[in-house]
């Protein structure tokens, strides 16, 4: 049995599962789509064209759905599509994605913490955390089990691989590949291995230690990417080396660097 609380405004063309919760002042417009067991908290807006998957918790005044911010949208049907089991904390916008039959994407198990956007068109992995007044603009695309810290203003089409993890308050206009970390309160500025977001993760040792190989030829070896990617081909460096050389290779805004006083790094891989 659903609970909606008597403020709440639901129209009748919004398709409930069993058991949804509803709170206070909550607005659900119509081609509204809400999965099994979701609670929906005070002041929350579910715009049309709007899914959100089974066991999902949208707490105060989030606002979900909204047009894209684009100066291209003619309103057409598009949509924004939230998988299942997924937090969206205080005040999280998402917006519907920008051309007709198009969605904005939000993975499973997500945690968006209070007052993270996500723009229109936007791609986000599942099991990704993307933490207090993170930014994302238009088209990025973020890997599975990322982490997005605190004040990160990511530019419009960039992309972050799997498994990485971009620090708090830096701003990013080029691509992060997966597996490797930021430095905070830079721009476009890698520290180095995700090594403890890897062990988490379940990467073997060997696993990790051929992402340390590929990192190693494309930022320590003195090699261009083209040139490092091939390296790294040859080598045979399969599995997550070649998803680091693979995703280095199809950047079209370039991929960040790294800091200066780490370029002297070495391919010692002990305690890795």
């Amino acid at each position: 049995m659903n609970n909606l609380h008597a403020t709440a405004a639901v129209d009748p063309k919004a398709r409930l599962g069993a058991d949804v919760v509803i709170g206070p002042y909550s607005v659900v417009e119509g081609d509204v789509e809400i999965g099994d067991g979701c609670e929906i908290g005070p002041h929350v807006v579910l715009r049309r064209y709007t899914t959100l998957g089974p066991a999902c918790r949208v707490h105060a005044g989030a606002v979900l759905g909204e047009p894209a911010q684009d100066l291209g949208f003619k309103d057409a049907p598009t949509y924004v599509r939230i998988g299942r089991g997924c937090t969206i904390r205080e005040g999280v916008t998402i917006h519907r994605a920008t051309k007709p039959e198009t969605a904005t994407e939000v993975g499973d198990g997500v945690f968006l913490m209070v007052q993270s956007h996500i723009a229109h068109d936007v791609h986000v992995g599942a099991h990704t955390i993307i933490a207090n007044a993170t930014l994302l603009g238009g088209h990025v695309h973020v890997g599975e089990r990322v982490f997005l810290s605190a004040h990160v203003l990511v530019h419009q089409f960039v992309r972050i691989g799997r498994l990485a993890m971009v620090a708090g308050a830096s701003g990013l206009s080029q691509d992060v590949p997966p597996f490797c970390t930021t430095r905070p309160m830079t721009v476009n500025t890698l520290l180095g291995v995700n090594r403890i977001g890897l062990k988490r993760a379940g990467l073997t040792p060997g696993q990790r230690n051929e992402v340390k190989r590929a990192f190693d030829l494309l930022y320590c070896s003195g090699l261009n990417a083209v040139q490092a990617v091939e390296k790294i081909r040859a080598q045979a460096l399969a599995g997550p080396g070649e998803e680091l050389a693979a995703f280095v290779a199809a950047s079209r805004r370039g991929c960040c660097q790294l800091r200066a006083d780490r370029a002297a790094i070495t391919s010692d891989t002990d305690g890795f």
